[in-house]
Parts: C-alpha cells; sequence; structure tokens
C-alpha cells in the first residue's frame, strides 16, 4: 500500500482498498438480510401475538445469541480461518432463512416457533458478526480504520432503508414467506463472494489455542483495562435504553393515524438515512469533540428523538425525530466502536470485539424485554418516555464518575525477548516462572507500586493464569515475581503478545534492579500426579 493511499483521511478512502470493498458489499448484503429478517418477523409476531411484550421479545430472541455466544464466537474467529469461519456462518443464515420460510408457507408458524427460529439466525449473526469485526482492521490502515466503521456504519444503516422496504413492498404485495425466501437467495449470494476471497491463513507455529483457555483470556484482557471496561458500561447503558424504541416500534406504528406496515417502514426508513447522513459530518464532530463529549451528546439527542416518538399520533412528527434519532445513534455506537477497536492488539481483536458485542447485545436483548414488559404494565409511550430519560440520566452519570481514561498505550507488536529455545512441550502442567528482583529499600514503594498496578495487568492481559509479588522478610532488597502459566505451550505464546508498551514497561522495572547482572529467571513445571491404587 503507498504512503498516498495510506494518509488518506477522507470518509470514502477505504473504499478504495479492494478486499475493504468486496468485504463491505458483502456485509451490505448481510444486514439487508437482518434487517428484513427483523421486519417480516416484527410485523408477523405484530400480526398474530395480541400482547406487547411477544412483539418485543422477538428482539430479545434475535439479540440474545449475541449476547450468549459472543465469546465463544470471538475465540474461535481468533483460532481458526477466518475467511472460512465467515462463510460457514453465512450458510447458516441462509439455512434459517429457508427454515423460515417453510414454516410460513405450510401454516406452521406460532409465536414460540417464531422465537425460536429468530433466535436460530441469531445464533448465526453472533457468530459472523466477531469475525467481521476482527477483519476489518487487518486490511485497513490504522489511520482509515475510523472511516471503515463509519462505512461499515453506513451499510448498516443503508441496509435498514432498503431492507423495511424491499420487506413491506413483499409483505404488502406477495406474502412475507417471499421475505425469509429473498433473505435466503442473498445470504448464499454472499457466500459465494466471500468464498472468492484471497486470503492466506497463516497457521500459528504453536497451534490453535484451545477454546477454554482462549475465552480466558480474551475476558482477562479486557478486565483487565479500565479503558475497554469503560467503553463496555457505556455500550450497555446506551443500547439498553436505545433498544425500546427499536422493540416497540410496530406498535407505535400501528397506533399512529393510518398506521401500518407502510408507516412502520418509514419510520425505519427515516432512522436509517439519519444514521447515513451523519456518517459524513463524523470526522469533524471527532476533532470537535472528546470521545466522552460525543458519546454523552449522541446519547442525550437519541433520548430525545425517542421521547419525541413516542408521543407522536402522526408520521409526519415521528419521522424526522427518527431521523434525528439514527444520526445519535450511529454517532455514539461508532464513537464507542472506534474506542474499543484502537485498544485492543490484534491477537486478541475478536474476542475482544465479541465482548463488545456481548455488552451490546446483552443490553439489547434485557432492554427489549424490560421494556416490553413495562408498555406491557403501562402503555407504549410511558414506557419510551421512560427509556428515554433514564438513558440521557446514566450516559451522564457515567461521564463524570468514570470518565475515559483514553487508550495510550502502543500495543504494536514488539518481540521483547528471544523465545527459549525449547519449543516443545517438557510434561503436563502449569508453568511457574519466577523473576528475581534486587530494589533499594528506599525505592522499595514505587516499585510495589509499579508492580502491583501496571506490572500485574501486563501479565494477565498476555494470558497468565495468575500472578503474585513475593518480598522477602529476611532479605529486604529481594522482591520475586511469580507468574503462573497454564502450560509450556501457553507460557511460549506470551512471547508473541508483547507491545511496544510491554516493552516500556519492562524498561520501568529494570531501571530499579540493582546490579550488574539481570534479574535470576526460574522457570519450573508444576507436574501433576496420578495416585496409583
Amino acid at each position: 500500500m503507498t504512503d498516498d493511499r495510506a494518509n488518506d483521511l477522507s470518509p470514502t478512502a477505504p473504499l478504495r482498498l479492494p478486499v475493504f470493498r468486496m468485504l463491505w458489499l458483502t456485509w451490505l448484503m448481510a444486514n439487508l438480510c437482518m434487517w428484513m429478517n427483523d421486519v417480516a418477523a416484527s410485523w408477523m409476531m405484530a400480526s398474530i401475538a395480541t400482547t406487547p411484550i411477544w412483539v418485543a421479545l422477538v428482539q430479545t430472541a434475535a439479540t440474545l445469541p449475541m449476547f450468549v455466544l459472543g465469546l465463544p464466537s470471538g475465540a474461535l474467529a481468533d483460532s481458526l480461518d477466518r475467511k472460512r469461519y465467515f462463510l460457514v456462518t453465512q450458510l447458516w443464515v441462509a439455512v434459517v432463512a429457508v427454515m423460515l420460510s417453510i414454516a410460513v408457507f405450510l401454516g406452521w408458524m406460532s409465536p414460540p416457533l417464531l422465537l425460536a427460529l429468530t433466535f436460530a439466525n441469531g445464533i448465526g449473526l453472533a457468530m459472523r458478526w466477531p469475525v467481521f469485526a476482527a477483519i476489518v482492521p487487518e486490511i485497513v490502515p490504522r489511520s482509515q480504520l475510523p472511516a471503515a466503521l463509519a462505512l461499515n456504519g453506513v451499510s448498516m444503516n443503508a441496509s435498514r432503508i432498503v431492507g423495511p422496504l424491499a420487506a413491506g413492498a413483499l409483505i404488502a404485495g406477495a406474502g412475507t414467506v417471499w421475505v425469509f425466501l429473498l433473505n435466503a437467495v442473498l445470504s448464499l449470494v454472499a457466500a459465494v463472494v466471500i468464498s472468492r476471497w484471497q486470503r492466506e491463513h497463516r497457521v500459528h507455529p504453536l497451534g490453535r489455542e484451545r477454546l477454554g483457555p482462549a475465552m480466558r483470556v480474551g475476558l482477562q484482557y479486557v478486565m483487565q483495562s479500565d479503558h475497554l471496561k469503560g467503553v463496555l458500561l457505556r455500550i450497555f447503558l446506551f443500547f439498553f435504553h436505545s433498544t425500546a424504541v427499536m422493540a416497540l416500534l410496530p406498535l407505535l406504528a400501528k397506533g399512529m393515524q393510518g398506521g401500518g406496515a407502510g408507516t412502520f417502514t418509514a419510520l425505519l426508513a427515516s432512522m436509517g438515512m439519519g444514521a447515513i447522513v451523519s456518517a459524513a459530518f463524523l470526522p469533524r464532530l471527532r476533532r470537535r469533540y472528546t470521545r466522552d463529549g460525543l458519546v454523552l451528546r449522541g446519547a442525550v439527542v437519541q433520548a430525545l428523538s425517542m421521547a419525541i416518538v413516542a408521543w407522536a399520533d402522526q408520521l409526519w412528527v415521528a419521522a424526522p425525530a427518527m431521523f434525528v434519532g439514527g444520526a445519535a445513534w450511529i454517532t455514539t455506537a461508532n464513537t464507542l466502536s472506534v474506542s474499543i477497536q484502537l485498544g485492543l492488539p490484534d491477537w486478541v481483536r475478536a474476542r475482544g470485539m465479541s465482548i463488545y458485542q456481548m455488552s451490546l447485545m446483552g443490553g439489547s436483548a434485557l432492554g427489549a424485554a424490560v421494556w416490553g414488559q413495562v408498555a406491557t404494565w403501562t402503555t407504549v409511550p410511558h414506557s419510551l418516555g421512560m427509556a428515554a430519560a433514564l438513558g440521557a440520566i446514566a450516559m451522564a452519570a457515567v461521564s463524570r464518575w468514570r470518565p475515559d481514561p483514553g487508550t495510550a498505550e502502543d500495543l504494536t507488536p514488539r518481540r521483547i525477548v528471544p523465545m527459549p529455545s525449547r519449543t516443545d512441550v517438557p510434561g503436563d502442567g502449569r508453568v511457574m516462572v519466577m523473576i528475581e528482583y534486587r530494589i533499594d529499600p528506599a525505592r522499595a514503594a514505587d516499585f510495589r507500586q509499579l508492580m502491583l498496578g501496571e506490572g500485574r495487568r501486563s501479565r494477565l492481559r498476555n494470558g497468565a493464569l495468575s500472578w503474585e509479588l513475593l518480598h522477602d522478610i529476611h532479605q529486604p532488597e529481594r522482591f520475586v515475581e511469580v507468574i503462573v502459566d497454564e502450560s509450556w505451550t501457553d507460557h511460549l505464546r506470551r512471547f508473541d503478545r508483547a507491545t511496544e508498551a510491554d516493552a516500556a514497561l519492562r524498561e520501568k522495572r529494570l531501571a530499579f534492579h540493582q546490579g550488574d547482572e539481570p534479574p535470576h529467571i526460574t522457570k519450573t513445571l508444576m507436574e501433576t500426579t496420578v495416585a496409583s491404587h
């Protein structure tokens, strides 16, 4: 890639990259299928069920799999061939679309069956999203990542317009079954496009990570970062409250003057159009406001638009409010998505993004159920008004009491020390690494603060099973850092996960060490034994 192309920071710059352009079109087709399926399922449920909770549970069924399966999916996407994994998830969605078509065509559809098939479709989406999120930083320069993610948001929201329009036209003219059949066809087309992608999968010399440890390491990495935890909290709160308008939109549309499928489609299209238009202004907004400032403003504007829609009984009032809400929605979501992407190294990116997805979809699934139940107890407008007010208050509170610490760490990969010459497994069991430091007692407090803070977080982020700092009672200058890895192979993996930030931290540690010799390192295999009978 030329420097000129990498330095192009225009909103459409990533589309000049052939691979990104191909995958972006694939993502557009996938999103078309998702929105068409959501519209058809929501409208069908509103037609065959009589209470708001059934309608709201469609949103829960669609998003709950992404919460439950997000972390396993991310672990697999970081370990397997991402192209093949992406292809399998696309085929899964196509099969579910065919099953939905058959159920509708044969007249078997009922509220429980519709929820079950919607849940099955959500499984495919849950497995697909983390791998796509991990692929994007792989194929675009870091400087163009915000623009690439904004374009993915445009894809999502362009499909939010075209998908409901196409679904509404098919439902009105031919029937819901044709929506699901079209989904199946488009999903198969997307699968063909993915199969033509020439991506070389590089097999790791140490082999594929086991699923359990891979999930643990991914969760551990996120939990050791205040920045990432702050992003997860914000995205959960935002979608917990904002999902109310999507979950209850079919009922809002029906309650408006002359409301019907056309009104529902027009409201969705207005929201999508607002999101698309706002993408062009995101670079300017990011330069003007801090991340927290932009997220807070986006959440407040979205809440105000939702409150207006809640009490509007005419389309000409609700549609502009949905337009503004869509713009605020993508501003908030894109800002948080860029923030978490920049805080993840490539080796754990899919797992980190899957946890982000779990927070997003968990908030959506819980919010849809909660606000649907509130609407059942009260009214739809009262439920939306309450969600809007609490959403704005919650985001303001988080911005005030948990400000973003920023992403100052340099996550560029760097081999700090050579990998041990012995790469074969010397035996079964955990590996204990003991690093002995000699510290001036006058500086012991500063050393302890460094090790218990940045030092501990760094070791655990890179996959250590446990970490401790020991202080010799009889030799006050002697400190021992104890790191336990799950296996010898997992110990070796940590050498490949080091970054420039880890290198800088190592220099800080060594600056405290006294003597001409470096800290003494001992590695011990904690062998497991089987008792004989």
